[in-house]
């Protein structure tokens, strides 16, 4: 990993020529057998607002046709720092690989995804589009709303009156009332003390904009020390248990939520899988001669795999200037996996060629603010409507 300018070398034509020859090899199937089976399947896609995106897609296409379905629907661009999870059979998240064939990857019957921002932008201030940057927002709140990561009552605080300032724009007393932060959710145990704090931070927000609200949150939470951490559970050597995270830094070890070693990027020479361990080679440090390696035991083969390939993944994304081959030995043990999408560098040149209109979204929680308060106004209509009749 010392050296990181690896010539790229694209495998796609011996894959073409294989999938050629072996489609070759195949007498053709019979017209009639082939009409009898269904050639899509339904799928479900839940989005980061929680509402359910339902289509459907051909069986044999692979997982990016799948999530550029997503981000069409979603009118997303940047879609590179996205990505659709599901659950195996043991319940645990797994990244769909865009590169493979969705059936081959499903374990279950039903196709359900959840959408969701796989690589946080250190910078998300370098993101092109406000609309990114709202999807990154909606991401973070899920975050935060279920502890994954931990704010103080001060940031939550911060945090939330960005968010109402987004949602429901400047304050205005007598359309919102004394009360009117109480449907909103902030934090895991939120108290009225934290409601009052937000309605006090938003009434300062005079004429600032959803979109410079929704920067100022993502500013001040990518602050926090566990905003972008992809975390696993795992045993030290000693089977003590502990959470091993991934974030566009290196590898990060966690014992009882306090951070006990970091690893970065640039200091871990192999990282590598066998059967439930998983292992990294740390480059030796100032005053060390040799290399050393520390092992980790997850609960099982595929979750060493797992966090295997999550770490291919960022390293490729945020340290390689394009998704080549990493250097040799840097993994081993199923090195035939790799990433294969834009790495940021990537990312952030076709942004920068992006020319469109700045697109035109309702942010989720005004749609159902808004979506209430028109019920009552209909409700209203109606009932001066009776009225108007009785009196006729």
């Amino acid at each position: 990993m010392a050296k990181e300018d690896i010539k790229p070398y694209d495998d796609s034509r011996d894959v073409q020529d294989a999938s050629d020859r072996t489609t070759s090899d195949k007498s053709p199937r019979s017209p009639q057998k082939g009409s009898k089976r269904s050639k899509t399947v339904p799928f479900k896609v839940t989005l980061l607002d929680s509402s359910i995106y339902e289509e459907n897609i051909e069986k044999q296409c692979k997982g990016q046709v799948l999530l550029d379905l997503v981000c069409e629907h979603l009118n997303l661009l940047e879609k590179d720092y996205f990505g659709l999870t599901f659950s195996d059979s043991d319940s645990q998240k797994n990244w769909l690989d865009l590169s493979k064939e969705i059936k081959k990857q499903m374990r279950t019957s039903s196709w359900h995804f959840n959408f969701a921002v796989k690589f946080y932008p250190p910078d998300p201030s370098q993101l092109m589009e406000d609309i990114t940057r709202y999807y990154l927002c909606l991401q973070l709140r899920n975050d935060i709303l279920s502890g994954c990561v931990p704010c103080s009552f001060v940031t939550h605080a911060l945090l939330g009156s960005y968010t109402v300032q987004a949602e429901l724009g400047d304050f205005d007393k007598d359309d919102h009332g004394s009360d009117y932060v109480s449907d909103f959710c902030f934090a895991p145990s939120q108290t009225r003390e934290l409601e009052e704090r937000v309605m006090e931070l938003h009434r300062t927000y005079r004429g600032m904009t959803p979109a410079e609200a929704e920067l100022n949150f993502v500013e001040n939470a990518k602050k926090l020390s566990m905003y972008g951490v992809d975390l696993h559970h795992a045993k030290d050597s000693e089977g003590i248990d502990i959470m091993l995270g991934i974030c566009a830094n290196g590898l990060l070890i966690y014992r009882d939520r306090l951070r006990i070693n970091r690893f970065a990027w640039p200091k871990i020479l192999k990282i590598s899988y066998k059967r439930s361990n998983f292992y990294i080679k740390i480059r030796p440090g100032e005053y060390e001669q040799f290399e050393s390696t520390i092992g980790f035991k997850l609960s099982n083969h595929r979750g060493a795999k797992r966090l295997w390939k999550v770490c291919i993944e960022h390293h490729t994304f945020f340290r390689l200037v394009s998704s080549e081959p990493p250097p040799k030995g840097f993994l081993v043990m199923g090195s035939k996996f790799r990433y294969s999408g834009r790495t940021q560098a990537q990312t952030r040149q076709a942004s920068a060629l992006i020319d469109r209109p700045a697109p035109h979204f309702e942010r989720s929680t005004s749609k159902r603010y808004l979506l209430s308060r028109s019920l009552d106004g209909a409700e209203e209509e109606e009932e001066e409507e009776e009225e108007r009749q009785r009196r006729q």
